[in-house]
């Protein structure tokens, strides 16, 4: 087993062990566009990609699908859902498919087509931005 203390710190510790949350609109990720891929911070397994990400207003960073879903098929991605009933009602966790990190929640209030939020904690994550073609320079040659 992994010691998870040594490597994370006291808050993504209590968030991805503890099945803790960060602080509403308190995330390093919520208002991130940039585009790329969220890992996850505990075993760096590609969790969601920034295409699907959108702002719900919630305070937690929102994504419609998992990277790797392909329609309602999410055997491909790095996610799996758990029934959460620790607060008596019960809710669809969303844990890490690798290291079994607690993630966040996902609830049935998202946008078109999947109509599904998965809420995530930025603390959960690890934004690695995609290496854009488009920085390198084109140099046009006139004849």
């Amino acid at each position: 087993m992994a010691d998870w203390q040594k490597k994370l710190t006291p808050e993504q510790f209590y968030v991805t062990r503890e099945k803790g949350t960060e602080a509403p609109f308190s995330g390093m990720y919520l208002n991130n566009k940039e585009t790329g891929m969220y890992h996850c911070v505990c075993c760096d397994s590609p969790l969601f990609s920034s295409e699907k990400k959108y702002c719900s207003g919630t305070g937690w960073p929102s994504f419609s699908e998992a990277y790797g879903s392909k329609g309602s098929d999410e055997s491909h991605t790095g996610i799996l859902r758990r029934l959460d009933t620790s607060l008596g009602c019960p809710r669809m966790e969303v844990v890490c498919k690798q290291c079994e990190a607690h993630l966040g929640h996902v609830f049935p209030d998202g946008p078109k087509p999947t109509g599904q939020r998965f809420c995530i904690n930025s603390v959960a994550l690890k934004f690695k931005p995609s290496k854009p073609a488009a920085a390198l320079e084109h140099h046009h040659h006139h004849h």
